[in-house]
């Protein structure tokens, strides 16, 4: 049986799979202080608990993300629902609703409409100014402490 050659194209997955494969190697070489630097190059954020086996786990994630792209919105989706489906874990707590970046969250309050912008990095633009999370900009138009998601209708009311 005659063996095929493989295709230019094939050729450059190649390539690119062995560069990925090269990077991700790379990192269990580098000490802790080059490997935030590598994080930094990627993350807007350093993670809370952060330990080298999550951060090399997650570069490499990300080298291959940039390269080859990211799962479709749907596939993802589904994944998230046949995980909930099948765990034998169940929690009372409902599935947290989360708005996707370059959305707008419109809210009126007291006669007034209010637009926030949702960030690439799940951060959220109010007035100009970044916040981390949707209850300091309910507290800032507000006064009072609010339930972010329940304020932008992103979660259900209690007893609805």
């Amino acid at each position: 049986m005659k063996t095929r050659s493989i295709t230019p194209r094939e050729q450059r997955s190649l390539d690119q799979l062995n560069a990925i494969q090269n990077k991700v190697l790379a990192l269990d070489a580098l000490k802790m202080p080059d490997l935030w630097k590598v994080w930094d190059v990627h993350f807007p954020r350093r993670p809370i608990h952060p330990n080298r086996k999550f951060m090399t786990a997650r570069l490499s994630h990300r080298f291959q993300e940039l390269a080859f792209g990211t799962l479709p919105q749907s596939a993802r989706e589904r994944l998230a629902d046949y995980g909930q489906q099948l765990s034998k874990i169940k929690s009372k707590t409902p599935i947290k609703a989360v708005a996707m970046p370059g959305a707008t969250l419109v809210r009126e309050f007291d006669g007034k409409e209010y637009r926030v912008q949702v960030l690439a990095d799940g951060r959220y633009e109010y007035n100009r100014q970044i916040y981390g999370s949707l209850s300091a900009i309910a507290k800032t138009i507000t006064g009072t402490h609010w339930s972010g998601p329940a304020f932008f209708g992103l979660k259900a009311k209690e007893g609805a």
